[in-house]
């Protein structure tokens, strides 16, 4: 009879059980709330309506810091990468399939790799011989001229533009001493003793005949045509 009642829609308790239904704490001078008929601080009725995290399905309680994506939640701190596990909170990500990636484990695990650096290319880059190259690793290998949309050739696994390719590495014509370098006019050339001949250089000494796929005598180092060599 001496004890404080509390009352609230028609339904009376003592002091001391007006407590929250989920921590038992006393609400007799606090103000709460309610659900389902249930009797409930304001910190356990935000849990209660609060979201779920994706995570560790605790609660999302209001004002603290979240993560959103494709209509699921995560604490910032549950929010983590599939490979190496570490928060990726409000930090750049990839998702493959069902999972996410910070960008690092992506790369390594997903990207390509220059065959050059072998680091990760993470946009354009170009392939040679079904092998990937960032483009600023795409290099003459004597000038390191950038050749991705240029001419270029390759020699023993290197890569020359053709200016460079011409000056330092393509055999010279016997005939007429420039490069030989396959492209254009010269693309067809003659070899006979380790020397070499544009095509169209491989004449007759004497008469300038074209003896390309043609009888031919070498003579003192010259070439000549069967009958200018019978005159020698």
């Amino acid at each position: 009879i001496d004890s404080q009642e509390l009352h609230y829609k028609n339904r009376y308790w003592h002091e001391d059980c007006f407590r929250c239904s989920k921590c038992y704490r006393s609400l007799a001078n606090e103000s709460f709330g309610t659900k389902d008929d249930k009797i409930l601080c304001n910190k356990c009725c935000s849990r209660e309506d609060s979201r779920r995290c994706n995570g560790c399905h605790k609660p999302i309680l209001p004002g603290t810091r979240n993560v959103e994506y494709k209509g699921n939640a995560w604490h910032d701190e549950c929010f983590t990468c599939y490979q190496c596990k570490q928060s990726i909170g409000s930090g750049s990500f990839v998702p493959k399939g069902d999972d996410v990636y910070c960008v690092s484990c992506h790369e390594k695990k997903f990207a390509k790799h220059c065959v050059h650096c072998k680091k990760a290319i993470t946009s354009g880059g170009i392939n040679y011989q079904d092998q990937p190259w960032h483009s600023e690793c795409f290099v003459c290998a004597t000038c390191k001229k950038k050749l991705a949309g240029q001419r270029f050739t390759a020699h023993e696994d290197s890569i020359y533009c053709v200016d460079c390719y011409k000056a330092f590495v393509a055999k010279k014509c016997s005939g007429c001493k420039n490069p030989i370098t396959g492209f254009g006019a010269g693309t067809n050339i003659v070899n006979y003793e380790g020397q070499s001949w544009h095509e169209y250089c491989f004449t007759c000494k004497k008469c300038s005949l074209s003896l390309a796929n043609k009888r031919f005598v070498s003579h003192n180092g010259g070439i000549y045509c069967p009958d200018c060599a019978k005159k020698l």
